[in-house]
């Protein structure tokens, strides 16, 4: 599984605001705002995954693209599984339209400020932290996290 934060610069200067995309109500925590996640198929990397849900889930194409070194960790009751996440960050240009699959019913962009009120789990604001310090921030290890691909 992977998690795949999306951020795009807001309107005023310096400011950024986060995707959310709102999971259909008949699909699994149908009517929660999540960001992208998905699960790694056959012989992806992670960070393969997170690119193909990023264009699967939003239709979004990444001007730049970060792992980050935080993992989401969490129990499945049903699955008797833990999963370690890996998390990745795409920063997007302003004018992207997203386009939404099956899975998502309606999206939203959420003010940087207003985000760590408007996420479900505790390790999405760990991994919103290392976004707005290594990130958005320019902290020191923020060129050794970026990712090149061919796209």
């Amino acid at each position: 599984m992977i998690v795949c934060h999306v951020v795009r610069p807001a309107q005023r200067l310096g400011e950024h605001e986060f995707l959310q995309l709102r999971r259909s109500a008949d699909d699994y925590l149908g009517g929660s705002w999540q960001t992208v996640r998905g699960r790694i198929e056959g012989t992806e990397t992670a960070w393969q995954a997170a690119l193909r849900e990023l264009r699967e889930e939003s239709g979004l194409i990444p001007a730049e693209f970060y792992k980050l070194s935080t993992l989401e960790s969490f129990y499945l009751a049903h699955e008797d599984a833990i999963w370690h996440v890996p998390c990745f960050c795409v920063l997007i240009g302003r004018d992207q339209e997203v386009t939404l699959n099956g899975e998502h019913d309606a999206c939203r962009w959420v003010e940087q400020k207003q985000v760590m009120d408007a996420v479900m789990w505790p390790g999405e604001r760990q991994a919103l932290e290392e976004i707005f310090r290594e990130i958005l921030g320019n902290g020191l290890s923020k060129s050794f996290l970026r990712i090149t691909t061919n796209k």
